[in-house]
């Protein structure tokens, strides 16, 4: 992959280089401020960008903003948010666009460096990927609409692994039951919530993750 870095913290910053060389990655730049990486986005236009959610000068969410912002002009450009906390607004406003290739990480996860590297590699590829934090806090806050309360436990525990990137397969055996099983807990999802099915993984989830930003 060719990968672009923005993250303000010097140690940080360098430890996502050395990951990403070590995994045989080209680091295209790895710059510190907003300006900077849309630059740096203009210029190299990586296979994916990973990219810290406050950067200088303000820190507040410029460096989420200038990443929407490339979208705009590169549309589907795959990029990875990194966030101290929890913030669901922030995913919101990542997924508007609908277009995929989209991640919300908390920072903590880059200690797990195959994790880190496969959900890198996820978005890269088009695909959707969501903090497990991010994704209990999404379905806590539409927990009580009509919809989601026609789901059974069993189906929301499906809906959040899906919304995690997930395919059957990997919910199939996180959850220790048949990949069959949980083709049918999906089907059930969509239908109850009105959405359109899809065999197409990455599809099945922005469809989820739209509703839930709704």
């Amino acid at each position: 992959m060719r990968v672009v870095i923005a993250e303000d913290l010097a140690l940080l910053r360098d430890g996502l280089v050395r990951i990403f060389q070590a995994y045989g990655d080209e680091v295209l730049d790895a710059v510190r401020d907003a300006p900077s990486l849309s630059r740096a986005l203009a210029t190299h236009r990586p296979d994916i960008a990973v990219v810290d959610v406050r950067l200088p000068p303000t820190f507040t969410d410029e460096g989420l903003r200038t990443a929407i912002e490339a979208r705009k002009h590169v549309p589907g450009l795959p990029v990875l948010v990194l966030s101290q906390y929890v913030e669901q607004l922030y995913a919101r406003e990542l997924l508007s666009d609908q277009a995929g290739a989209v991640g919300y990480l908390l920072k903590d996860r880059v200690m797990d460096v195959d994790h880190f590297i496969g959900a890198v590699r996820q978005v890269a590829a088009g695909g959707t990927v969501m903090d497990p934090d991010v994704v209990t806090a999404l379905l806590g806050t539409r927990s009580a609409d009509p919809p989601l309360q026609t789901l059974t436990p069993r189906e929301l525990e499906v809906l959040a692994l899906m919304s995690e990137g997930r395919s059957n397969a990997a919910i199939a055996a996180r959850m220790f039951v048949s990949e069959k099983a949980v083709s049918k807990h999906s089907n059930n999802i969509f239908t109850k919530l009105g959405l359109e099915q899809s065999e197409e993984d990455n599809r099945r989830v922005l469809a989820v993750l739209a509703y839930l930003q709704g």
